[in-house]
């Protein structure tokens, strides 16, 4: 190197060489600073940048999320609705009928409002460091929290909200499918000899599933999610339609049903009410999985397409939600079963009085969406796994490696699912402690991030929903214990 002038005027410059093979590799990647000098002269020295940061930029490329970075607003927009739209939509009108109309119609759109206003901070703190991206949860907690913290708090709602999941998208697509067999075969003589057990539609559920997850990457899912956003725009407008074009019953009253009830009862009633509502919001933990797989420059950031995509999708969540929980209880007002996490008996309760014919178009069309959902969750699992197998071997996952990972973890889920058919009816407690991950962790990740002005408008904004949604969810986890406590649980072990 040339001799070096002093002075404190510095211009680094990344070298990056276009031959790197692999992230693992044992030559360190240079940063040339030139040391300007006031005669004109200058010199330059070298100085290596941590391995660490190598492989984490380099191993982007090689990962099912970030692979492919070619999406636009359209897709990110079946995949909010593929992962949005839920079946835990189907037990808003229980919600309602425990709160009333008033208290029932404020809380949707508290919660609507509140969960569309994190997901608004995802989007925003998903490149807060220019040349960065966090496309992972996880990553971003880290980067609020620090490593160790992050990692705490972000853990467990990430696994159970990915993983768990798909467990319970098993248990409910095989059940429906059952449904949907019994379906088709009410009236002949043989089909009930011939029905396969719970835990034979479950696999059969699972296979399914397996075999549609070997799409390479995320952004490859696409059309997959466009079906599943279709089949659960169209399952719930067939389900509120279908509703009102039958009439109400007789004897059927809007008095909620804590109203004559002691206390305690009433606290537990309104709480596991306003725990339904909370969780028929779901997708945050893969908002920012989905920005990942748009472009992203200086003069176009990411979070331009990725909000209009949350708008639009948004407001089709709101127009299956809020229809399916209003006209579903002014048609069955406090007649609505209450079994919070069996998801086919509200099916069954919903079309009793339906034709055959659309009978089966509903549950085809839940079954479908199930399968299309389990892709899109499925999808952060995956590229753990296979992060896993890059770091110990240090080469990118072939496609029989992604298959052998996919099939592991199909099978791993399906076992859960039989061993713990029971898991639905546990959603009201598990759901409590993973609620941070939708209502508190953006607004402290803001505050850790963004730092505000102390008692500025943010400021207070962020640290006070943070804190109220941290007490909605020790009230949530609370009123679920007593209500197992009080109900009792249900558990058939390996008796789906």
């Amino acid at each position: 190197m040339a001799e070096s002038y002093n002075t404190d005027d510095e211009l680094p410059l990344h070298h990056h060489s276009n031959t790197v093979q692999s992230p693992f590799s044992t030559t360190p990647l240079q940063v040339i600073t030139i040391l300007g000098g006031g005669s004109g002269g200058g010199s330059m020295r070298e100085t290596p940048i941590s391995r660490e940061m190598q492989v984490e930029d380099s191993l982007e490329d090689w990962l099912p999320i970030t692979e492919s970075r070619n999406g636009n607003t359209f897709t990110s927009v079946f995949h909010l609705l593929s992962s949005g739209i839920g079946f835990q939509g189907l037990l808003l009108p229980l919600a309602f009928s425990s709160l009333g109309w008033s208290w029932g119609i404020i809380c949707f759109w508290i919660a609507y409002v509140w969960q569309l206003y994190t997901i608004w901070i995802l989007v925003q703190l998903h490149e807060v460091v220019p040349g960065s991206r966090c496309s992972r949860f996880l990553q971003l907690a880290i980067s609020a929290f620090g490593p160790k913290l992050g990692k705490i708090l972000a853990i467990f709602p990430v696994m159970y909200l990915s993983g768990g999941t798909c467990v319970i998208l098993i248990i409910t697509g095989g059940k429906t499918l059952e449904l949907f067999f019994h379906t088709i075969c009410e009236s002949g003589g043989t089909c009930d000899a011939k029905s396969l057990s719970g835990t034979e539609w479950f696999l059969v559920f699972t296979c399914v599933a397996i075999m549609l997850a070997q799409r390479p990457n995320l952004n490859s899912i696409a059309g997959i999610s466009l079906i599943g956003a279709i089949t659960a725009v169209g399952y719930y407008t067939t389900i509120w339609v279908s509703t009102i074009s039958k009439g109400r019953p007789d004897g059927v009253s809007h008095v909620p049903l804590q109203a004559e009830k002691s206390h305690m009862d009433k606290v537990s009633i309104v709480l596991n009410a306003i725990g339904i509502i909370a969780l028929s919001f779901r997708g945050h933990n893969i908002v920012l999985e989905i920005q990942g797989t748009l472009p992203s420059n200086t003069k176009n950031p990411s979070s331009k397409p990725m909000w209009r995509g949350v708008l639009m999708s948004y407001l089709i969540i709101a127009i299956c939600l809020f229809p399916l929980a209003t006209l579903g209880f002014w048609a069955h007002g406090n007649k609505i079963p209450n079994q919070v996490g069996n998801v086919s008996i509200f099916l069954e309760f919903y079309n009793q009085k339906a034709s055959k014919v659309i009978k089966i178009i509903i549950y085809m069309l839940v079954v479908v969406n199930c399968w299309s959902s389990f892709q899109i969750y499925a999808m952060p699992v995956f590229d753990n796994l296979e992060l896993r197998y890059i770091t110990i071997k240090s080469s990118r996952c072939s496609r029989w490696v992604r298959f052998g990972l996919r099939v592991l973890f199909g099978g791993f889920a399906f076992f859960i699912a039989i061993t713990f058919p029971f898991l639905p009816s546990l959603t009201a407690l598990i759901g409590g402690m993973a609620l941070p991950l939708t209502f508190v962790y953006p607004c402290f990740m803001w505050i850790s991030i963004k730092k505000p002005r102390r008692n500025g408008s943010m400021w207070c904004l962020n640290l006070g929903l943070g804190c109220l949604g941290l007490l909605l969810s020790a009230s949530l986890v609370m009123a679920a214990i007593r209500n197992l406590a009080t109900k009792g649980l249900n558990a058939n072990f390996f008796k789906p």
